[in-house]
């Protein structure tokens, strides 16, 4: 894991972010080949891997985000919290704007419960640009915090980035399963399912780069851009990942993956900082 990180602390920043969310693309494609070998998919384990989402999302969102974002900022007392609070309410607004706009599916919801804008479009593709609509904060995260390390900032550190890059890749495993398994069920061929299943990550390479660019060209926004993928990565889990979760009977299973989730998201984060 050293030579990880000094690898990873002797490259252009924004090409670090990138590899780094290649890297998380990589796993979402990973759990989307799961297609070629199993013909269905267990509920209860399902349920668990997408309360395990969760609870790497929650916990990044604190120990990777707010908390850093907070510490870097400037002031005392309630002045020092301010860029925390509007960045996270602005994440969150953005993901809530996305959503209202944006034609999606959940998973395990019905195609009458669609969301977003009416629109033609087939399940298969509502169903991707669900996961792809929360994949967007998670590369932006990874990419603003590699950015924050290039600027400086005290409490941005490469391990921390890094540890952030591993939960992320680690929930998007099962993500890229959860799309490619409902996809295959409709009759679509194996390799188009994977395809589908893979592609909802592509985001997250696109997104770290900016995020990367966005810090380095404009230091001062480092607190709120890290607050704003807190707050938009929170609003997904709310929104979507939790209810996805508790439709069926595996609602513990579910909760108790979603408390191992947050406990090794803490533990690499703390670790690897």
């Amino acid at each position: 894991m050293d030579q990880i990180i000094s690898y990873f602390e002797s490259i252009d920043p924004i090409l670090a972010a990138f590899y780094a969310t290649l890297f998380t693309w990589g796993l979402t494609a990973l759990g989307a080949s799961l297609v070629f070998l199993f013909k269905g998919m267990n509920r209860a384990l399902f349920d668990g891997m997408l309360g395990f989402t969760g609870g790497v999302m929650v916990a990044a969102s604190f120990w990777s985000l707010l908390a850093p974002g907070i510490e870097m900022s400037p002031g005392e007392g309630f002045v020092k919290v301010i860029p925390a609070v509007v960045g996270f309410g602005l994440g969150a607004l953005f993901l809530f704007g996305l959503d209202k706009v944006l034609p999606h599916l959940h998973v395990n919801f019905k195609e009458s419960e669609k969301e977003g804008v009416k629109t033609p479009w087939h399940k298969t593709t509502l169903l991707v640009l669900a996961i792809t609509m929360h994949n967007i904060p998670e590369g932006l995260a990874v990419g603003v915090l590699f950015g924050g390390v290039a600027a400086g900032f005290d409490g941005a550190t490469i391990g921390g980035a890094v540890a952030l890059a591993i939960g992320i890749g680690l929930q998007n495993f099962p993500e890229g399963f959860a799309v490619s398994m409902p996809i295959r069920r409709q009759g679509v061929s194996k390799w188009k399912s994977f395809m589908y299943g893979q592609s909802s990550a592509i985001v997250e390479p696109i997104a770290a780069v900016i995020g990367a660019w966005a810090v380095m060209t404009f230091q001062p926004i480092l607190p709120y851009a890290l607050s704003f993928a807190a707050g938009a990565m929170i609003f997904v889990v709310v929104e979507e990942v939790i209810p996805e979760t508790q439709r069926d009977k595996y609602t513990d299973i579910a909760t108790l993956g979603f408390i191992g989730g947050f406990i090794v998201m803490m533990t690499l984060d703390v670790g690897l900082s």
